[in-house]
C-alpha cells in the first residue's frame, strides 16, 4: 500500500506526544511523593524511557508484533533488532513509524508501576523489574490484543473479538494490576498509615497531569493510525471523557469531605483519560461523556481501598489506572456503537445484547489473572536474588541521599534537621516492630 504523507505526519507527532507523557508522569509522580524522594522517583521514569527503547528495537517489537507462534499468545523473532523494517510499510504509514508509535506505548505503562513502590526500592531492583516485566508481561499481552492478520494472530483481538483501541488492557488494567503484584510483594513504607505522606508539591502535581492530558491526545487519536474521521472522533472523545471525570472525581470528594482539591481534580483528570484509552474509537461523545462520569466517581472510591484492604500502592496505580482500565473496557461492552466505527460493535445499550459485553468481561479478567500472577512471580525472583528494598535507615532519612547521593532541593538540610525528628521516631518504631516479630 502506498504511503500517505498526511498519516505519516500525524502517527510520528503521536509518536512524539505519548513520548512527553513519560517526562509528565515524572512531574506528576514526582510531585505526589515525600520532597525526599522525588529525584528517586523521577529516576525510575526516566530509566524506564531509556531501557525499554533498548529493549523495543532488541527483541520487543519482534515478539510483539511478529509472525503469530500458532496458539495466539507470542510473535517470533523476525524482526529481531528491527531487522526486515526500513522501507517497509504498516497499513499506509512507514514501518518504522508504527515501531516508535508502540514503543512509546510500552514506555509509559512500564513507568507507571514505579508509582506503586515509590520511596523504598533500590535502582538495582527497578531495572530488573524494567527487563523482566516488559519482556514477560508488556509484550505478550500487546501480542494478545493488537495482532491482527487474518485471524492468524493475537487470542484477544483477533480470536476471542474483545475491542481496545488504545491499550485498555495492554496499559492500563496491566499496569494497574501489575503494580498490586509489586505493592504486596515490596511490602508496605515505614510508618504507612501513621505518618503523613502527603504530595510535597501540588503544583508539580498539576503540570504533570496537564502534560500527561496534552499527551493523550497523541496517545488515543494516534492509534487510528491515519489522519481521518476517526481519529478525530477519538480525539474528542477523549477531552470530553477526560474532563467529565475530572469533574465527577471532585464532585465526590465535596460531598465525601467537604472540599474539593486540586490533587482530585489532577486524579480525576487521568481516571477519565484511562477509561476513554481503550474506548475513544468506539463510542461517540455522549457515550464517552457517561464513561468519564462513571470513571471519576468510581476511581474516587477505588483509592481508598489500600486502606481497606492493607495494600501500600503509594500513587494509586491500581485505583486509577487498573480500574480506570476496567471502566473503560467495560464502557465499550455497554455503550460501543458501529455508527462510530464500522470495526467495532455494538454494547448492550446500543442494541447489541450481552455478546460484546461478555468479550470485554473475558479479555479484562484474562489480563487481570496473568499479569498480577506473573509480576508477582516476576517480584517475588528479584526479592529473592538481589532484594527489593533499601535499608530502614536510608528509608526514613531519605531514598534520594541513598540511592543517587543528591536532594530535589537545596533549601534546607535535608540530612540532619529536616527530618531527624519523624526518622528517628519511624526507625525506632519500626526496630521494635522486628524485635517483637522475631521473638
Amino acid at each position: 500500500m502506498e504511503i500517505s504523507a498526511g498519516d505519516t505526519a500525524w502517527v510520528l507527532t503521536s509518536a512524539a506526544l505519548v513520548m512527553l507523557m513519560t517526562p509528565g508522569l515524572a512531574m506528576f509522580y514526582g510531585g505526589m511523593v515525600r520532597v525526599k524522594s522525588v529525584l528517586n522517583m523521577m529516576m525510575m521514569c526516566f530509566l524506564a524511557l531509556g531501557l525499554v527503547s533498548i529493549i523495543w528495537v532488541l527483541y520487543g517489537y519482534s515478539l510483539a508484533f511478529g509472525t503469530d507462534s500458532g496458539a495466539g499468545l507470542i510473535g517470533n523473532f523476525e524482526f529481531i533488532g528491527l531487522q526486515d523494517t526500513v522501507g517497509e510499510v504498516e497499513g499506509t504509514i512507514p514501518t518504522l513509524a508504527f515501531v516508535m508509535f508502540q514503543m512509546t506505548f510500552a514506555i509509559i505503562t512500564c513507568a507507571l508501576l514505579a508509582g506503586a513502590v515509590a520511596d523504598r526500592i533500590r535502582i538495582i531492583a527497578w531495572i530488573a523489574v524494567i527487563v523482566l516485566w516488559t519482556t514477560f508481561v508488556y509484550v505478550p499481552l500487546a501480542h494478545w490484543t493488537w495482532k491482527f492478520d487474518d485471524g492468524a494472530g493475537g487470542w484477544i483481538g483477533d480470536r476471542l473479538g474483545a475491542l481496545d483501541f488504545a491499550g485498555g488492557t495492554v496499559v492500563e488494567i496491566n499496569s494497574g494490576f501489575s503494580a498490586l503484584a509489586l505493592a504486596i510483594v515490596v511490602g508496605r513504607r515505614i510508618g504507612w498509615r501513621r505518618d503523613p505522606m502527603r504530595p510535597h508539591n501540588l503544583p508539580l502535581v498539576l503540570l504533570g497531569a496537564g502534560m500527561l492530558w496534552f499527551g493523550w491526545f497523541g496517545f488515543n487519536a494516534g492509534s487510528a493510525l491515519a489522519a481521518g474521521e476517526l481519529a478525530a472522533t477519538a480525539m474528542i472523545n477523549t477531552q470530553v471523557c477526560t474532563a467529565a471525570a475530572a469533574l465527577s472525581w471532585v464532585l465526590v470528594e465535596k460531598f465525601r469531605d467537604g472540599k474539593p482539591t486540586t490533587l482530585g481534580i489532577a486524579s480525576g483528570a487521568i481516571s477519565g483519560a484511562v477509561a476513554i484509552t481503550p474506548s475513544c474509537g468506539y463510542v461517540n461523545p455522549m457515550g464517552a461523556l457517561l464513561i468519564g462520569l462513571a470513571a471519576g466517581a468510581i476511581c474516587a472510591w477505588a483509592v481508598g481501598l489500600k486502606y481497606r484492604l492493607g495494600y501500600d500502592d503509594s500513587l494509586d496505580v491500581l485505583g486509577v489506572h487498573g480500574i480506570g482500565g476496567l471502566v473503560g473496557m467495560i464502557g465499550i461492552g455497554l455503550v460501543a456503537t458501529t455508527a462510530v466505527n464500522e470495526a467495532g460493535g455494538d454494547g448492550l445499550f446500543s442494541g447489541g445484547g450481552f455478546d460484546l459485553l461478555g468479550k470485554q468481561l473475558v479479555a479484562s479478567g484474562a489480563t487481570m489473572i496473568y499479569v498480577f500472577g506473573v509480576t508477582w512471580l516476576i517480584a517475588v525472583a528479584i526479592d529473592k536474588v538481589i532484594g527489593f528494598r533499601v535499608t530502614p535507615e536510608a528509608e526514613i532519612s531519605g531514598i534520594d541521599l541513598d540511592q543517587h547521593a543528591e536532594t530535589g532541593y537545596e533549601l534546607t538540610d535535608t540530612t540532619s534537621g529536616a527530618f531527624a525528628g519523624v526518622g528517628q521516631h519511624g526507625l525506632s518504631e519500626y526496630r521494635q516492630k522486628e524485635q517483637r516479630e522475631d521473638s
